[in-house]
């Protein structure tokens, strides 16, 4: 059974997103005892109600989870290691950006330790936590998930993906990978409608609206990448989309735009294209990426 909320926290880190996690656990009436190593960013949640503390050792001495919101996967071995002999029988919450290797090599640095070890992706910006929208994957201790699901569900949705601790931060990159690459085309696009005297804003407008409406065929690749199916796919074949693709290159150097974000996909189709591919379906691309 999830113990109730009124389960003391601890998190070390109050980066925006630290700040974030602590002051929407103060907010539903959590004890939260909050570090970090550069001191003066716990005064609003300490004003919040909040325990602020100078050291580790002060905040793992308050009890409950040791949520960790730090830099990076050095970083939260910076933080612990000096204090992992008190940290058996803890329970450690991840939810620092780790790689899915860092994550499994921090779930056997608990191990070691005694420490019960869950990892977490978060899918938000800090203004999200806490609101409908924002999600957090997690794996790794079943034990510390279940025991904490209503405290994490305060934060975002919860969602567990089994004991393998690499998994969460996989799925979190794999989507990030897929935001950032959005990102790259939108402003991209920016830079071509800029070159006629369409403001982004104004070209935000269209470019969220057509790409929402794209979106729309993603299930249908994934059937089609999971059955290989890439010769009876209804999408355009990879020729189609190479000459679209050489268009668009030609356009963006008319205009003035660079290549780095769209000579990557038209190198994946040429190559395709060349070695006898081009009647196939697009999602086939997903084949030279392994």
């Amino acid at each position: 059974m999830a113990e109730t909320t009124n389960t003391p926290v601890t998190i070390l880190g109050l980066g925006a997103m630290g700040q974030a996690l602590a002051a929407t656990l103060l907010k539903a009436g959590l004890s939260a005892t909050v570090w970090n190593r550069t001191p003066g960013k716990d005064t609003e949640l300490v004003a919040a109600g909040a325990v602020g503390v100078a050291t580790v050792e002060e905040a793992i001495s308050a009890g409950g989870p040791i949520i960790t919101v730090l830099l990076d996967h050095a970083s939260v071995h910076a933080t612990l290691d000096p204090v992992a002999d008190r940290l058996a029988g803890r329970q450690l919450i991840n939810l620092t950006t780790t790689a899915p290797a860092e994550a499994r090599e921090l779930a056997s640095w608990a191990a070691g330790h005694d420490i019960a070890y869950l990892d977490g992706g978060i899918m938000a910006v800090p203004s999200m936590i806490g609101q409908p929208g924002a999600s957090i994957l997690y794996s790794g201790s079943r034990t510390v998930f279940d025991t904490h699901r209503e405290t994490l569900e305060l934060l975002a949705a919860a969602e567990y993906f089994g004991d393998d601790a690499g998994f969460a931060s996989t799925y979190d990159f794999a989507l990030l990978a897929a935001m950032y690459a959005m990102f790259g085309g939108f402003l991209h696009g920016a830079a071509m409608m800029r070159s006629v005297g369409v403001p982004a804003a104004e070209f935000a407008q269209r470019a969220a609206a057509w790409v929402t409406a794209m979106t729309q065929t993603l299930p249908l690749q994934g059937q089609a990448i999971d059955t290989a199916d890439y010769a009876g796919h209804s999408i355009q074949p990879i020729a189609f989309h190479k000459a679209a693709l050489d268009a668009i290159n030609r356009a963006s150097r008319d205009a003035g735009v660079t290549l780095d974000f769209v000579a990557p996909l038209k190198n994946l189709l040429d190559r395709q294209v060349a070695d006898g591919y081009g009647s196939l379906a697009f999602e086939r691309t997903f084949e030279e990426l392994h």
